[in-house]
């Protein structure tokens, strides 16, 4: 491994970036994971990793407060886009001039939010299309997958982005470059947004998705997972004209999305069995979704750009309406 990237901090140590965080540390000693709740766990028992591929456990060094780690390396973020507002706090302490700095969140938006705080010519960002879930203070499952796409924030591909792919490779994580991370992020909204946003709207007792219409006033607890969507016609066919609509935004972009991609990814999701999406996790634990990176943040662009999206923008009226239909419950249940 280059020692240029010696000194690796993981901020977000949930399902994401602990298990990233975990491969990276087996080949890595100094691989430093910023925790908060999972902070005793882990310094007890490890990362504890349930996969496919293997099980196993490693003990990265932790951290409760970014001065702990001081200047790294490389930063990878994969913390929820919801604490995005906390990208000061937790960064800047764990920044030197060179550092680099990795996103690997979902949605839009978080290389430009990055950028807005540092050095744009230090920030990257990576899509990770894995199947992972969190199921007890440092426990984590993966059931499938692991690929990380790694690219340059508005710029063309670099020999350090190649120095980084080798780095997570040689931690086990297939990791292909894009020269287009834009056209990458894209490309996955184009899985996330049905099979996140379905999963949960689906399942929160609205009415139909497709009109947009709220009729429920109940809430149900168990999301739809993937093959719940795939198997039922209505949420099937609902998915595929969301897909649909993402690539027809992003090729209004100029981006070279194609259509035959939705095909691709509905083979890949047919083999996922009954997986749940991590917006669909959030949800059913009564935490926040990622409104904004997922949903609202396409949508806005699709009307900057004059493009009708009707299903995304349904789909978005619901889930907002959840969201604001949770909040009021939980507010009404501490008065």
């Amino acid at each position: 491994m280059t020692s240029k990237f010696k000194k690796i901090a993981i901020v977000g140590c949930g399902a994401l970036g602990g298990f990233y965080g975990a491969k990276l540390a087996q080949t890595n000693p100094d691989v430093f994971c910023l925790l908060r709740s999972d902070y005793d766990a882990v310094r007890k028992n490890g990362i504890q990793v349930r996969s496919t591929q293997g099980d196993f456990t490693v003990h990265p060094r932790t951290a409760r407060d970014p001065a702990e780690i001081g200047p790294s390396d490389l930063v990878v973020i994969g913390l929820k886009t919801t604490a995005n507002h906390m990208f000061s706090n937790l960064i800047t302490p764990l920044v030197k001039k060179e550092t680099l700095i990795l996103t690997l969140q979902n949605g839009l938006g978080n290389e430009e939010a990055l950028a807005d705080l540092f050095d744009p010519a230090n920030i990257l960002g990576g899509l990770c299309f894995v199947c992972l879930t969190r199921i007890a203070p440092g426990v984590i499952t993966h059931t499938g997958h692991g690929k990380i796409v790694l690219g340059e924030y508005r710029r063309p591909p670099q020999p350090r982005t190649h120095m980084i792919a080798d780095i997570f490779k040689q931690a086990g994580v297939e990791c292909k470059i894009t020269d287009n991370l834009e056209k990458a992020h894209w490309e996955k909204l184009v899985w996330n947004v049905p099979f996140n946003g379905l999963g949960v709207a689906g399942s929160a007792g609205f009415g139909s998705v497709d009109t947009g219409s709220l009729q429920s006033h109940s809430f149900h607890t168990i999301g739809l997972t993937t093959e719940d969507i795939i198997n039922d016609p209505r949420w099937f066919d609902l998915a595929g004209r969301l897909m649909r609509e993402i690539i027809t935004i992003a090729r209004a972009k100029g981006l070279d999305v194609k259509f035959e991609i939705e095909d691709e990814l509905i083979d890949r999701t047919r083999v996922m069995g009954p997986y749940k999406a991590s917006t669909i996790i959030d949800y059913e634990h009564g935490r926040p979704i990622e409104l904004q990176s997922l949903f609202m943040e396409p949508l806005r662009q699709a009307q900057t750009l004059g493009i009708h999206a009707p299903h995304l923008s349904n789909l978005c009226k619901v889930l907002d309406a959840i969201v604001s239909r949770k909040d009021s419950t939980r507010s009404s249940a501490l008065t």
